[in-house]
């Protein structure tokens, strides 16, 4: 099997693949730094489903996800987004944590894991 990256800079790659399954970076609003906590989330889920399709996969095939919030209190606001975005019947395994993340205009990151192909 070969390993596959995408969108590889420097110090990391967006997404890589590997035995049938697609590993994303951490995912920070990028695009909407500074915002709220769910306009954060939102950008940040745009952007997962754009790797996921870039590589052959979607929202249904995420197995594991992982969400850092840099204040946990802001969980439920975050979740409002995260349970309109993923589809009915695929929650996939989870953990939410309270971290510092990479600068102060970012309060949420998702990091995901998701098998590809049908």
């Amino acid at each position: 099997m070969q390993i596959e990256r995408y969108e590889t800079g420097k110090r990391m790659s967006q997404a890589v693949t590997y035995g049938g399954f697609v590993f994303l970076a951490g995912q920070v609003a990028i695009d909407a730094p500074d915002a709220s906590v769910h306009e954060q989330t939102t950008n940040i889920l745009a952007r997962i489903t754009r790797l996921l399709e870039s590589v052959g996969s979607d929202p249904t095939r995420i197995v594991s996800t992982t969400i850092w919030l840099a204040d946990i209190s802001r969980f439920e606001e975050m979740n409002t987004v995260w349970d309109a975005w993923v589809p009915a019947g695929h929650a996939p395994a989870r953990a939410t944590v309270e971290a510092r993340l990479a600068g102060p205009e970012f309060t949420v990151e998702i990091g995901i894991i998701a098998a590809i192909g049908t």
